[in-house]
């Protein structure tokens, strides 16, 4: 845009068009898109261009001329300004619709596919409040320890209370265990000089048991009056079962160190998931959205048509949520996990849970994958839950090697769900059908669960 005419600091009047998958509002300038926060398509905004970069810019609302029909009051600016609830200005509605639409969009643009069944996306009948884990970081403000969220792209401290998605109860217990650390000044880390002590307080509670557990990520091993200040936790807040100190002494942006010193109870909770227990500990990765994450599972379980006949791989088991979900419809579940402590857990859930017929290995799924398709194992339903990177091509090779009859992906980034499932598509599979669900409301994620079929089975 060699041409353009506007410039930073300009004050100018948009019509908002578009929304990105981030949920910034587009506007054109001359052809020239411009970026901005909490605006909506339809609405006519004044802004302030704050950033020209040669492709887009930035610009920040200053007012709305006119409003979208489908725009609700914010709970708290701060809660986009940190990207904790980006889309808390536009209607759950509105959010769903924003959500379905990226899907439909990937399966055209990218997987090439625009007639697939896109089913409509499954959302919560109360949207907020659904987080059972909070990662909340510790700074001084003031002369105090103050907690709260960075404000995006920074790593200035924003303090906040109520944080509107997360589970109220959590909310209130780093309120509590901030305001202990204050009483006992334990000092709060300063990251430019990689001083003081409290990083992060960490509060996990189970959405059926209601167990709780407090980490306290300190930068040394030392915290002064250890002992007094849990008994101060747990008399404060009688849901505490398990304190644990982790120790990070690293100039990071990582929030666990590798170090963890049990303080008092349990080192894990446990809760329940479609009705099966697993322990949690500080560590393992479960589903932050209880309500959805059975919802999602059931889908999956649905899709999958099980049958008692049937030998299924779980092939990023995590602790073992989708395998124990699934192992009393079917003969035999294979879970492969790259994480050690994660697989420990898992076989400590089976245990729990008195399932027989689940076996965790160690190891790369496409690793692993590769060399059972190589041996010619056997196997009716893969079941995938990458990270956001999606599938590896050298893992997709060894599905079309292994050839499972059925595929379950759960996707949590419609991008990369839509680049696999073409070359997938391309090596004998057919897409059947997709369900979006939403599991974090009030934010910009999309999850999917998607079935797949091999063409000649």
């Amino acid at each position: 845009m060699e041409n353009l005419t506007i410039k930073k600091n300009d004050t100018l009047v948009v019509d908002i068009i578009d929304l990105t998958y981030e949920g910034l509002g587009v506007a054109k300038v001359e052809g020239y898109p411009l970026f901005i926060e909490n605006t909506l398509p339809g609405e006519v905004a004044e802004i302030v261009v704050i950033k020209i970069g040669k492709t887009f810019g930035f610009g920040k609302l200053i007012k709305l001329q006119k409003k979208s029909l489908d725009r609700v009051e914010l709970k708290d600016k701060q809660l986009t300004a940190t990207g904790i609830a980006p889309l808390q200005h536009l209607s759950y509605s509105g959010q769903l619709a924003f959500k379905q639409k990226q899907v439909e969009n990937v399966m055209e643009k990218i997987a090439k596919m625009p007639e697939i069944t896109i089913l409509p996306m499954i959302g919560m009948e109360e949207p907020y409040g659904y987080r059972n884990k909070a990662q909340i970081p510790v700074r001084e403000i003031d002369g105090k320890l103050a907690t709260g969220f960075f404000r995006k792209n920074s790593h200035d401290l924003v303090p906040i209370e109520n944080y509107y998605i997360q589970d109220p109860k959590i909310d209130e217990a780093i309120k509590v265990v901030a305001d202990i650390m204050r009483r006992f000044s334990v000092k709060p880390y300063d990251e430019k000089e990689n001083t003081g002590s409290l990083r992060h307080i960490i509060v996990r509670r189970g959405h059926y048991s209601h167990e709780m557990m407090i980490v306290l990520v300190t930068r040394t091993e030392k915290l002064f009056k250890k002992e007094v200040i849990c008994e101060q936790i747990i008399n404060e807040l009688p849901e505490v079962i398990s304190i644990i100190q982790n120790v990070n002494p690293e100039q990071t942006n990582v929030i666990l160190g590798r170090k963890m010193i049990p303080l008092a109870g349990k080192e894990y909770i446990k809760d329940t998931l479609m009705e099966k227990t697993y322990q949690i500990s500080p560590k393992s990765f479960y589903q932050v959205n209880s309500i959805q994450a059975e919802i999602l599972y059931q889908t999956a379980i649905d899709f999958a048509e099980l049958k008692a006949t049937d030998v299924v791989i779980d092939a990023y088991s995590g602790i073992g949520t989708i395998a124990l979900s699934l192992a009393d419809k079917v003969k035999q579940v294979y879970g492969i996990e790259s994480i050690k402590d994660a697989v420990i857990d898992a076989k400590a859930n089976a245990a729990l849970n008195n399932i027989e017929n689940v076996k965790f290995k160690v190891g790369k799924a496409e690793i692993l994958l590769k060399e059972w398709a190589d041996e010619e194992m056997h196997c009716d339903v893969l079941v995938v839950d990458p990270p956001r990177k999606g599938l590896a091509k050298f893992f997709i090779d060894a599905v079309l090697e292994m050839k499972p009859k059925k595929m379950i992906y759960i996707s949590c980034n419609p991008a990369t769900f839509a680049r696999d499932l073409r070359l997938l598509a391309d090596g004998g599979y057919n897409i059947e059908k997709i369900q979006p669900v939403d599991m974090f409301p009030q934010t910009t994620h999309v999850e999917s669960i998607i079935l797949l079929q091999m063409k000649n089975s």
